[in-house]
């Protein structure tokens, strides 16, 4: 079995004094993917023993960015898509390994007003083409904050938030477009009506205490890895950002 699990730990300096590391050793996770690691080179100094350790840093400071913590070391291991205009923000690193790649994504927000929607939807393209390029090769795994709920039954309030960030129908399309290309959201592989499971809640008005969430972490695979899907779960339990782990176990 190969278990992985996502983080969108938002800010991992801060993380790290709210029990990231204990978590980490818990988790035991073969391989362990962070977002929005908000980090420059040189600014921490995580122990931990018995993983490679792979991060890109965005060139804005305390903005964005992706780790990638493996047990196996990767055949190659690259950071970002491959194209300059989106490659700025450490958002995708890449691993290698013999049957699969396992991408790491920080999708970039929207925002408020729907400010960057035009340049989410560029992304959202490059990214899926990124992936099918990846495809031809070997199957993948791509994780992360993926900042879209897909359908109604995955945020709490889908009819206040029809036109607010992560839940616009043009984000919503674009991710069953990609997942119409030949990938499997993993969570709802196993769990199609399961309600009430979010991996994030605004720090503002006690949402995560009312479960006023949104489920916007994703692990999806390709196609031709649904047999070896094991399991797949959401860590609504643990703390320390305002989104929660989420997981993949594959077959070996």
């Amino acid at each position: 079995m190969t278990k992985m699990i996502s983080w969108n730990v938002n800010g991992l300096r801060a993380c790290v004094t709210k029990g990231f590391l204990d978590y980490f050793k818990e988790a035991d996770a073969d391989v362990f993917c962070l977002q929005e690691t908000k980090l420059q080179a040189g600014q921490i100094d995580l122990p931990l023993p018995g993983y490679h350790q792979y991060w890109n840093y965005a060139e804005k400071k305390g903005y964005s960015g992706t780790a990638m913590f493996t047990k196996e070391e990767p055949i190659s291991v690259s950071y970002g898509i491959g194209m300059e205009e989106h490659d700025k923000e450490g958002r995708v690193i890449t691993a290698e390994f013999p049957e699969y790649y396992v991408v790491t994504c920080y999708t970039p927000n929207s925002q408020d007003g729907l400010a960057r929607l035009p340049y989410r939807r560029e992304w959202n393209a490059a990214f899926l083409a990124y992936l099918k390029k990846l495809e031809e090769k070997k199957p993948v795994v791509f994780c992360g904050d993926l900042n879209v709920a897909h359908k109604e039954i995955d945020l709490k309030n889908p009819k206040t938030n029809r036109k607010n960030a992560g839940f616009t129908d043009e984000e919503r399309e674009d991710f069953t477009t990609l997942l119409n290309a030949g990938f499997i959201d993993t969570f709802r592989y196993f769990y199609p009506d399961a309600e009430g499971i979010y991996s994030w809640w605004s720090y503002r008005f006690k949402a995560r205490e009312k479960n006023a969430g949104w489920r916007i972490d994703y692990f999806c695979v390709s196609d031709s890895l649904k047999d070896r899907l094991e399991s797949a779960a959401i860590h609504t339990e643990v703390y320390g950002s305002d989104h929660c782990p989420v997981e993949v176990v594959l077959k070996s």
